[in-house]
């Protein structure tokens, strides 16, 4: 078996190298084709000025050319409010100009054989309330590469209409990932270029949300799927202002599932912004955003003890504080910069407990952070742009449990005793983005420097100081017969510097006006986790048939690379088997694990150790699709859509006991070793179909169906194989194999009364194990399945989510309609029709709940707000 896996090893990396050396090939010949097709077109020179309503010119506004035969040029206005591009090819153009404050504006013009009379663009200022569309300024076909039509979009306007949950934008828009595009440290979130833990601001801050744009793209690690991009608002030079009251209580709420009696809850929101000219400057604009968020809920547990059914209601409130500013200023018409500065403050209480977890094995948080950015763009010349960004912040997340006591984990019945889950972490890190991008009539080339993470992590890992005693059954409980007792000791305490680095090329090639070629290449690296071979080219296209003006072919590849986040680095560092030590005891004593009360200092540690010769996990993504202009607010695409994973993140206790008899380790001197490998494989395809834009007169949004599947044969980096000597019944559905799936977003203005907003989710059932809930294998881990039995082998329930909002606007100021002072007033239903989702199926075969679900969405919830905006 080994000897198959390691031709197929072998033989996939040397494909990697043969597309590798395709791929450097196909760049060389485009680069050389967009040079000459450039070099051989004639050349004209567009130049103007922008001016504001007034006539005064406008200075550092952005101007951008855009054509359907020539790539992006950019440029920013002078102090008079004029601007320049030279060296344009002919051919049919559109230049627009945006400005902080100003409604955008596009002009058409026409290039023949002589340089056009100068432009003047007027610009006018932006009104307060926009037309309610899901992302309509972006259903028009285009054929840019970056431009794919099955990217979701929202715009602030939209998300004030739609029903968004506690004001969480991201968690709303997260329904559209990819869980197979995603990397083992979660979803990528991007907020105006650079990447974030966290968004850093209030809601109402957020300009624009996209998933999956240029889903090719070499200036990021992962892939559009699996990818937040959020845009804040820029700022304005009118003072403006928006305030959010959110309110929900239990009143209100149907009637949960699992609860004898209806919880108790209650929440508040108080959020808003504020931008504007500081001291009515031109130049220099701020923006303030606040958000505190009181909820005082309770969880709901549904468990099996020993008396029986445990059915009971636990607090689990929490207070957060959020407050952010930025200054953002323009030195010249060639350079503008921001800074900007966020502090949290959140504290949780009773987190962890539900479904078959008590109350007692909850823990208590805290999270504080502070949070700097810094932005800069600079205009070199009329071809060349430079860009910077850079991040610096530190936090301080302490755990500690509620109840000190041992831990007790009866499988599938209950989770009592204390978490046993106390830890500190802190870190300081810094990140940065510098990229430069030159342009000519038919090429942009792109290049840059990119360090996601540079950071000093502190952790203290004082987890399972006084042991957790695991139980196959209810009845072993009762009898005192742990399988196994988990506890560590020593020096939890541990500092490191994590380095992650990534160095990128693009270029974006216009081979003719129908056809568009983009070729990257990253190069990724990470400490502790090395391969300094981590090189991931990337390929897109963008193909009009000769002709139309409606339809495009696009497709593309690339190689996408993982990173590990810092948890794998702290244990490897950690549980060296001298710094902390692991103590993992089959069948001990209860509620002593020693006969006696002996030490543990005798026993075998465990320890976690990288399998030698270790290469970095990558999954190779690829597409092809067709999109369309249905009308000319509306577009459909159809796309194909695959992905293979190789050599994925799995853990496996390489001294486990030897069959057949599962007896003894191989190295009496050590407990479990867990060896963290890239050994894993994956692969799913996916047929989608989405439709953006208006289907009528009144209703706007965005619809996606996909059919897809998903197979691998591991859960991540710390799930460990049922027999770790024979993997074979690993490989099954992945965890978020869903078959079908239906996503909705759309808003509604049958009048000027009223606006009604939609979210639709329909799924069919995710996979979940099927266990016997004994250590058959003697390794402390009571994972095993029957004989024959794969992984996630059974079928949990569909989803049905239905949430619907109703809000109306009252302008507060006569004869000035939606340009003045506006109050508007909502109602919001989540679960509208109160379907119950069970989220947690039983599959433990030993527990008296098998087969059953211990907890669900919740039911029918009313929110109630307020929003006043000038």
């Amino acid at each position: 078996m080994e000897t198959r896996l390691h031709s197929s090893k072998v033989c996939q990396r040397l494909k990697l190298r043969c597309f590798a050396s395709l791929f450097g090939l196909m760049l060389t010949v485009l680069m050389v084709a967009g040079t000459c097709l450039a070099q051989g077109s004639g050349t004209a020179t567009i130049s103007g000025t922008v001016v504001d309503q007034a006539g005064a010119a406008v200075a550092g506004a952005h101007v951008q050319l855009l054509s359907a035969g020539a790539a992006r040029q950019s440029t920013i206005t002078s102090e008079s409010g004029e601007f320049k591009f030279t060296a344009v090819s002919f051919g049919a153009y559109q230049v627009q100009a945006e400005f902080d404050g100003f409604e955008p504006v596009s002009i058409d013009i026409k290039l023949n054989s002589r340089t056009p009379a100068p432009i003047r663009i007027a610009m006018s200022v932006a009104a307060l309330r926009q037309e309610t569309t899901v992302n309509a300024d972006d259903t028009t076909i285009n054929k840019d590469t970056s431009d794919n039509q099955n990217a979701v979009a929202v715009n602030n306007q939209t998300l004030t209409n739609l029903p968004v949950f506690d004001q969480d934008v991201i968690t709303t828009m997260s329904r559209f990932l990819d869980s197979g595009a995603l990397a083992t440290s979660g979803v990528t979130l991007v907020v105006d270029g650079i990447e974030v833990n966290d968004l850093g601001l209030s809601a109402s801050a957020v300009k624009q949300i996209k998933i999956n744009n240029d889903p090719y793209s070499p200036e990021y690690a992962r892939p559009g799927r699996g990818r937040i991009e959020v845009t804040t608002d820029p700022g304005s030079l009118e003072y403006h202002g928006t305030f959010n009251f959110i309110f929900r209580d239990s009143i209100f709420n149907a009637r949960e599932p699992f609860a004898i009696e209806r919880p108790a809850e209650e929440r508040r929101i108080y959020e808003g912004t504020l931008t504007g000219p500081v001291r009515h400057s031109k130049k220099t604009l701020f923006l303030i955003s606040v958000d505190r968020d009181e909820e005082d809920a309770q969880s709901i547990v549904f468990a099996a003890g020993p008396a029986g059914a445990i059915q009971e209601n636990a607090a689990s409130p929490m207070r957060n504080l959020l407050t952010a500013g930025r200054i953002s200023h323009t030195f010249s018409d060639k350079n503008k910069a921001s800074w900007f500065f966020s502090y949290q403050d959140r504290d949780n209480k009773g987190q962890g407990v539900g479904g078959i977890t008590l109350p007692e094995a909850g823990t208590n948080r805290l999270f504080k952070e502070y949070e700097f950015r810094f932005n800069e763009e600079s205009v070199l010349s009329a071809r060349l742009v430079n860009q910077l960004r850079f991040l610096a912040g530190h936090y301080y997340a302490p755990t500690t449990s509620v109840d000190p006591a041992p831990g007790i984990n009866v499988l599938g019945a209950f989770v009592g005793g204390g978490a046993q889950a106390n830890q500190i972490r802190t870190e300081y890190h810094i990140e940065f983005t510098e990229e430069i991008s030159y342009s000519n009539g038919r090429q942009t080339l792109k290049a840059g420097v990119n360090v996601p993470d540079l950071s000093r992590r502190g952790i203290d890992n004082n987890l399972n100081q006084g042991g957790t005693f695991y139980f196959s059954t209810l009845q072993d409980y009762i009898n005192s017969r742990p399988y196994s007792f988990l506890q560590q000791q020593g020096n939890g305490h541990v500092v490191f510097l994590e380095k992650v680095l990534g160095v990128f090329v693009n270029d974006d090639i216009r081979l003719s006006p129908n056809l568009m070629v983009s070729a990257g290449l990253r190069y990724y690296w990470q400490d502790y986790f090395v391969d300094n071979k981590m090189f991931a080219p990337r390929l897109s296209f963008a193909y009009a048939p000769a002709g139309s003006q409606k339809m495009v072919i696009r497709g593309g590849a690339g190689i996408f690379y993982d990173r590990t986040g810092p948890s794998p680095i702290s244990d490897l560092l950690l549980f060296n088997g001298s710094r902390l030590r692991l103590y993992v005891l089959n069948d001990p004593g209860f509620p002593d694990p020693l006969a006696g009360g002996e030490s543990l200092t005798g026993e075998p540690v465990s320890v976690t150790r990288l399998e030698p010769n270790f290469k970095m996990p990558y999954t190779i993504q690829y597409s092809a699709g067709v999109e369309r202009q249905i009308t000319k607010a509306s577009t459909l695409s159809i796309t194909y859509q695959g992905y293979t994973g190789v050599d994925l993140f799995r853990s496996r206790d390489i001294n486990a006991p030897l069959p057949p008899l599962y007896l003894a380790r191989p190295d009496p001197n050590f407990g479990v070793i867990r060896q963290i490998e890239a050994s894993g494989r994956s692969l799913g395809e996916s047929l989608e179909v989405s439709f953006r834009g208006r289907l009528s007169k009144y209703f706007s949004g965005l619809a996606q169906y996909r059919l897809a599947w998903a197979f691998d044969n591991t859960s991540g980096i710390t799930a460990f194989p049922a027999n770790d000597y024979d993997l074979n019944g690993e490989w099954s559905r992945s965890d978020w194999d869903r078959r079908h799936r239906f996503e909705l977003l759309g808003t509604a203005t049958p009048g000027r009364q009223f606006n009604l907003g939609v979210a639709l989710s329909l799924y069919t059932g995710a996979p979940y194990t099927e266990t016997l809930g004994v250590d058959e294998f003697n390794d402390g881990v009571a994972n095993a399945r029957p004989a024959g039995v794969p992984r996630n082998s059974l079928q949990g329930p569909g989803y049905v989510d239905l949430d619907l909002r109703c809000s109306r606007d009252f302008y507060l100021r006569s004869g000035k309609g939606d340009k003045g002072p506006t109050l508007t007033l909502g109602l919001d239903a989540f679960n509208a029709l109160n379907q119950v989702n069970f989220t947690t199926i039983v599959g433990n075969l030993s527990s008296p709940l098998f087969g059953l679900p211990v907890a669900a969405q919740p039911p029918r919830r009313l929110q109630m707000s307020a929003k006043f905006k000038f």
